[in-house]
């Protein structure tokens, strides 16, 4: 059997096994291994020490075994240059790479662009003093990530001083920038503020400063097509971002602020702002009340909101939420709700959102300990469009909810019910039996029975345990 199959067909035959059982494959034969590996385009790699020039030879060479790779990412515990070194050698094809290993040197990375002239995406760690003059040798590099790792000094501030005015400034068409653990005094920064003016997405995480300011606040000035805008545990200096987007940018669709905001910048920020925000996501405890809902409400900018998710969201009340459910009736299409107490302290305050929201689409009420059957239902009864609907960590919730959701929501193809303790084995047999649009479950693996496991396979239906 094995002769009379050619080699596109046993190539197009393992592109469709699944994950699980593909492994398996390079061990039927020589000629399996050899043409399953000729064909693998993606591969993830834990790469252990030690990284001696036999093991550095031994890592190329089996590279070198997938010409056709075009994504990696490798993790260890060291290796810096000697890995990236190999892979540079190995993989001319390659367009994703992410290093999860120690911090590279700007000479290794000036070596990839020369030998990876695909590289669209780079995920790497970096040491200061920060040096950017490698960046514009990747031609076509879009996606930028890069995680500063070792302490800051006074001496290397000062040796990036002089190294950033030697260098002659050049556009890099960056569309995503990413950056991780900023800190005071961080100079070669500079660099990046006045050279990367197509980013579409700056992500910012872990950031105590942004390096100098005049330099960062031009950047976000000439930003007239930024999109996206995510900021993580930066509280520094979330005000001097959202001040100067608020003035200047217009095309702003999504923002994500979480673990430490301002609450007057941000107030400032949703009462200011020009642009037509559509995705709104927040974590931010201590942060939001209502007035920042009702001031959404009020700018007629962010009528058109697609996305609202708040996370532990505890100063919020049942005023502000329906105040702004009216006022993007018309187009809210995901609402997330996740451990907001509010959602247990005013009762009836699911059902108006319910009866608000007719385009809901995506609902996310996790991790609402208190949260009971008759709530919800009263809310999942209007919602008439409803395709997803998470649960996960709602304790008591019960098999009600499930019997609930068949007769009343035919259109579910998502559903996520891990941790809720009062849903048991019986309830989740008869909801996969009677959902016939249901794609996804997501449950633990103790509350399915085999008749369950049967028909969710037969159903071709996915179920994450």
């Amino acid at each position: 059997m094995d002769a009379l199959l050619c080699d596109e067909l046993l190539q197009e035959i393992f592109h469709r096994i699944p994950p699980p059982s593909s492994s398996a494959v390079s061990l039927v034969s020589k000629r399996w291994r050899r043409l399953l590996r000729s064909s693998t385009t993606s591969l993830s790699l834990h790469f252990p020490p030690p990284y001696d020039p036999s093991t550095i030879a031994s890592f190329s060479a089996f590279l070198t075994h997938h010409p056709c790779l075009s994504s990696l990412s490798i993790a260890g515990t060291g290796g810096e240059d000697p890995l990236l070194l190999a892979v540079a050698s190995s993989c001319p094809n390659l367009r994703h790479l992410r290093f999860s290993c120690s911090p590279v040197s700007p000479f290794s990375l000036y070596t990839v662009s020369t030998s990876c002239t695909h590289l669209s995406s780079i995920s790497v760690p970096i040491s200061r003093p920060l040096s950017f003059h490698w960046l514009p040798y990747f031609n076509s590099l879009k996606r930028l990530s890069l995680f500063l790792t070792n302490p800051s000094s006074e001496i290397n501030n000062h040796e990036v001083k002089e190294m950033e005015d030697a260098v002659f400034d050049v556009e890099v068409n960056l569309e995503s920038l990413s950056l991780c653990g900023i800190l005071p005094g961080d100079r070669g920064l500079s660099f990046l503020w006045r050279n990367c003016k197509n980013v579409k997405k700056l992500q910012l995480k872990s950031c105590e400063s942004i390096g100098e300011n005049s330099s960062f606040s031009r950047f976000l000035k000439c930003l007239t097509g930024l999109q996206e805008l995510e900021l993580r545990t930066c509280r520094s200096i979330i005000d001097v971002i959202l001040l100067n987007l608020s003035e200047t940018c217009v095309s702003l669709d999504s923002l994500l602020i979480y673990d430490g905001g301002s609450r007057e910048g941000l107030l400032q920020f949703i009462n200011q702002s020009r642009c037509s925000l559509r995705r709104l996501d927040l974590r931010l405890p201590l942060d939001v009340d209502n007035s920042h809902l009702i001031a959404l409400s009020e700018n007629l900018n962010f009528r058109g909101l697609v996305s609202l998710r708040l996370q532990s969201c505890c100063l919020v009340s049942g005023e502000g939420l329906k105040a702004l459910g009216r006022a993007v009736a018309n187009s809210l299409e995901e609402l997330a709700l996740i451990n907001c107490d509010v959602v247990e302290r005013e009762p009836g305050l699911l059902t108006t959102l319910g009866q608000s929201l007719k385009k809901l689409r995506k609902l996310d009420l996790s991790y609402n300990d208190m949260l009971v059957d008759k709530a919800l239902v009263s809310m999942l009864v209007s919602c008439n469009c409803l395709v997803e609907l998470k649960l996960r960590g709602c304790g008591r919730l019960t098999n009600a909810t499930l019997g609930s959701m068949i007769r009343s929501r035919k259109q579910l193809q998502h559903v996520d019910i891990m941790h809720c303790c009062g849903i048991e084995v019986e309830g989740v047999e008869f909801f996969l039996l009677n959902s016939p649009r249901l794609r996804r479950v997501e449950v633990e693996q103790s509350k399915l029975s085999e008749v369950a496991r049967r028909w969710a396979s037969n159903k071709f239906m996915e179920v994450v345990c």
